[in-house]
């Protein structure tokens, strides 16, 4: 279909009184050669776009460019089905942020000609459309997977649930009482009764459940992954649309503990868990394992190990409310026992905090703020050292038992200690240790998965093990497009909070599976239709697109060449700015539409006058940016805003053509990015850095400065830091002086 672009320039919101309308509709009709142009007061009410659907139906427009406010606004207004749509926020960076008339003109001037290219390079997306399976995989039968399959099959979809042990319950199957979920105040536990769960899910005609059985291998993509299944020696492989990773916790390993608290040296040295199989098993009723007694005296050592860079460095989030739960095991019924609880703090968030008043007001429970330093035994009973008490005393108490709360670590963890052990030993070229840790410490795998990027999910450095998820932007989403990380695997969590979260990575693998059946990208963008289509015909084989996606939608064939498995695609377009031959685009985002764009710019031949062009992310720094607008926060008028998807869609080429036509320096605006990341696209930002750093060789062959080009992080929440942050940089560029390549 013949592209035909209509330019509408909005007069609303003082853009009018601001900038001449007139002089860029003259633009847009001779210079830009825009068959259609039309102006209006405000494009966004009934007249104005209605006067855009004539033009659609009469002159036969496919192609709009709307010159007015921000993108993320009037979204149902502008949206206009089977045309492209581009929209130019001259409110925003032109008349909100410029104070100059003359340079408000010139950057309307400058934005309209970069929104007409657009239009002019881009086309459509069409869908890449499969035929998807509308079934879901759950791995894990504990509180937090079976939740996440009740939910999912009352949603209408089918689930299977692999569960490796025999029957399903999980953890909570160990646990005698349960934290209070209800009326706190009242320190009445509840049962755990897991029963009525279990028969929902096993009586539940949409969900199959395999027990005795772990997960083979998964290959595939998000609608089409095919997953095998292997129990009692068979295997059987089955077609599902998204999958839901719910594998649980284990306790940490206690033996670690030995020297400070005995562990494993003293019989009646326990951990939390293990007392809590002792309340189960003599229904309530506390007995020693040295001698069967039952006990008067216990002590309860909070953090142990935990909250520690020598064991558990962070803090498992229950522990303090399981051990409230198990003093009431000591006390209750006998009013003669004694529960001391020696804590470093007591964290019980939310409504569990009337839990804990409630338990300071208990007979019998006794809580104290201390470090423990050692147990020793003496005769028939345990002698704890405690220091660092709020008295500031060293003090010796005895107890019949101790308790350790040894905390969570999630199953994740020995998977990812082996393959990072592996890792390690690559890049240093140890053959030998690697062949070690290959055959005696090769733990059992738990998604198996099918990805050049290794068999299970990634994971962030210094995450202890947990399962990668972008917590802070997209709750459940792991760098596996698809696959959904939920309860004590993501995150130490309680039992309540496993249930919700469970909830929650029920509706995110639904919104995968409609999404893909829709051609649709899953999230972020969750309204995108585009997707990479490389022009395999110059491709070198040079692999950096599938080494930098960061969700391993790249796969390669036996030559190298790589092959795109386009649901598991986030549209970030990280491998765009990856190809050092450009021959990654997509149909609405391409190297040359924005390279033609820079290169449109206007480049003031004063040397005094300098002009920068601002990459900047979409997610983060472009919204901080229109956010400073909205505050009226004056911006430098030298400065041209070009939005990004990511950072990481950076290629190196366009700072070479924008520093080559003369602009004095390219300031980049990523978001944040480390162990705590924010990035939408979890390595975007981070491999805009990585690259930024390569960008010296291009400058020193143009003979020009490095600081020339820059980058700052920015969260989506720091407008106020984007003023700051340009006139540090522009600061900079006055110190360096003109680009000598200004004028040629």
């Amino acid at each position: 279909m013949e592209k035909k672009i209509g330019l509408y320039i909005c007069k609303g919101c003082g853009i009018g009184e601001a900038v001449d309308v007139e002089k860029i509709q003259n633009i847009g009709k001779n210079a830009l050669r825009v068959p259609v142009v039309q102006v209006h007061d405000v494009f966004c009410s009934r007249e104005g776009i209605d006067l855009i659907k004539k033009d659609i139906a009469e002159q036969g427009v496919n192609s709009i460019v709307i010159a007015g406010c921000s993108p993320r606004v009037k979204t149902y207004e502008f949206s206009f089905p089977g045309c492209f749509v581009e929209r130019v926020p001259l409110r925003e960076l032109a008349v909100w942020t410029i104070e100059a008339p003359e340079e408000k003109q010139l950057a309307a001037e400058d934005y309209i000609k970069m929104g007409v290219i657009k239009a002019q390079k881009g086309e459509i997306p069409e869908p890449y459309i499969i035929e998807t399976v509308k079934s879901i995989l759950v791995v894990g039968g504990g509180i937090s997977g079976m939740t996440a399959a009740t939910e999912a099959a009352k949603a209408g979809y089918d689930v299977v649930l692999v569960e490796k042990e025999s029957e399903l319950g999980g953890f909570a199957r160990k646990l005698y009482k349960r934290v209070p979920t209800d009326d706190y105040t009242k320190g009445v536990l509840g049962d755990v009764n897991l029963e009525p769960l279990i028969n929902e899910v096993t009586s539940n005609p949409k969900i199959k459940v395999y027990t005795s059985s772990k997960i083979e291998k998964i290959d595939g993509q998000p609608g089409d992954f095919d997953v095998t299944i292997s129990k009692n020696g068979s295997t059987e492989t089955i077609k599902i649309g998204a999958i839901i990773q719910a594998t649980g916790w284990k306790p940490y390993d206690a033996k670690k503990l030995t020297k400070k608290y005995g562990y494993g040296k003293f019989k009646d040295v326990v951990t939390n868990f293990e007392f809590e199989e002792l309340a189960k098993k003599n229904k309530g009723v506390i007995k020693r394992p040295s001698d069967e007694r039952v006990v008067k005296t216990v002590l309860f050592v909070q953090c142990a190990g935990q909250r520690d860079p020598e064991h558990i460095p962070y803090c498992s989030g229950m522990c303090c409310a399981t051990t409230l739960k198990q003093a009431r095991y000591v006390t209750d019924g006998n009013s003669d026992a004694t529960a001391m609880v020696i804590y470093k703090d007591i964290r019980t968030p939310g409504k569990l905090e009337y839990y804990y008043k409630e338990a300071q007001n208990t007979p019998g429970v006794m809580l104290a703020k201390g470090e423990v330093t050692g147990i020793r035994e003496e005769y028939d009973k345990l002698v704890v050292t405690v220091e660092d008490s709020l008295l500031g005393d060293k003090a010796e108490i005895e107890a019949e038992m101790v308790v350790l709360a040894t905390g969570m670590v999630p199953t994740t963890k020995e998977p990812q200690d082996y393959l990072i052990g592996l890792a390690e030993a690559a890049a240093k070229g140890d053959e030998a240790k690697a062949k070690y840790i290959e055959t005696t410490k090769k733990p059992e795998f738990i998604l198996n998965l099918g990805y050049r990027q290794g068999p299970e999910l990634p994971f962030l450095e210094g995450g202890f093990g947990f399962v990668d998820s972008n917590f802070i932007c997209f709750q459940y989403e792991t760098r596996r497009t698809g696959i959904y990380a939920v309860g004590p695997v993501r995150q130490p969590m309680n039992m309540t909070e496993a249930q919700e979260d469970a909830k929650g990575a029920a509706l995110k693998a639904i919104q995968c599976v409609e999404h893909v059946a829709k051609g649709i990208a899953v999230h972020p963008r969750a309204w995108d239709t585009s997707f990479p289509e490389p022009n395999l015909t110059k491709c070198t084989a040079c692999k950096r697109c599938t080494e930098e996606c960061p969700f391993g939608a790249i796969d390669e064939d036996e030559k190298g060449v790589p092959f795109y498995k386009p649901n598991r695609c986030r549209r970030c377009g990280t491998c765009m700015g990856a190809c050092p031959e450009r021959i990654v685009s997509f149909k609405d985002y391409s190297v040359d539409m924005i390279g033609t764009m820079l290169k449109n710019v206007s480049v003031p031949s004063e040397d005094d006058r300098p002009r920068i062009i601002v990459l900047c992310c979409e997610n983060d720094a472009f919204p901080a940016t229109e956010t400073a607008a909205l505050h009226r926060l004056k911006l430098d008028p030298a400065l041209r805003f070009i939005q990004l998807r990511c950072l990481g869609s950076m290629n190196l080429v366009w700072i070479a053509d924008a520093l080559s036509k003369g602009v004095d320096g390219m300031l980049l605006l990523g978001c944040k990015f480390g162990e705590n990341y924010q990035c939408h696209f979890a390595k975007g930002s981070e491999l805009a850095k990585y690259r930024l750093g390569k960008v010296q060789e291009t400058l020193d062959r143009l003979q020009l400065e490095s600081d020339r080009v820059q980058m700052y992080e920015v969260a989506i929440d720091e407008y106020w830091r984007i003023p700051s942050i340009i006139d540090e940089f522009m600061e900079k560029i006055r110190q360096i002086g003109p680009n000598p390549f200004k004028g040629f």
